[in-house]
């Protein structure tokens, strides 16, 4: 993961972070965006990259070391007052942020945090966009290699 394209891209995009979030591992793009590998997930965990400074995680008590290959400053919970106060305090002066989530279901591929999330991140006064445009960027684009492989299978396709 690069963090400082990632924050580009945000900047880019004006937007003031990308939100991450997963309970029982239903979101494979954040894994594979943020590089790390599904672990257990009975606690529902957040990464805020913000366009600026440092990332943020807040996690479980109960699973505090589900996102400690990722860089940035940690919170913990155990309440669910807990986890919306800390939620809060984590994304105090956002205005937007891109999570995984699709207007209308426009593009399910990417409709993957669930309505409640989103109404709670909206309810702390931040817009929720679609991270649509970032997925693309950071997970879905070939690689050169990848792109090289294309060519060479069109070519022996076409032939």
């Amino acid at each position: 993961m690069d963090i400082h394209a990632i924050q580009a891209a945000l900047a880019e995009a004006k937007l003031d972070g990308w939100l991450f979030y997963d309970h029982h591992r239903r979101d494979p793009i954040a894994y594979r965006v943020l590089g790390i590998e599904p672990q257990k997930c009975s606690r529902r965990w957040y990464y805020l990259i913000p366009a600026t400074g440092e990332p943020l995680r807040l996690v479980h008590r109960i699973e505090k070391g589900a996102l400690d290959n990722l860089p940035g400053g940690a919170q913990e919970y155990s309440s669910w007052r807990e986890q919306r106060e800390a939620l809060g305090k984590m994304l105090a002066g956002k205005k937007s942020v891109a999570m995984q989530y699709s207007h209308l279901n426009d593009i399910p591929y990417v409709g993957l945090v669930d309505a409640g999330t989103v109404e709670l991140v909206k309810s702390l006064g931040v817009e929720v966009v679609s991270s649509a445009d970032l997925v693309q960027l950071f997970e879905a684009r070939w690689s050169d290699a990848a792109f090289e492989s294309h060519l060479e299978a069109g070519s022996a396709v076409h032939a």
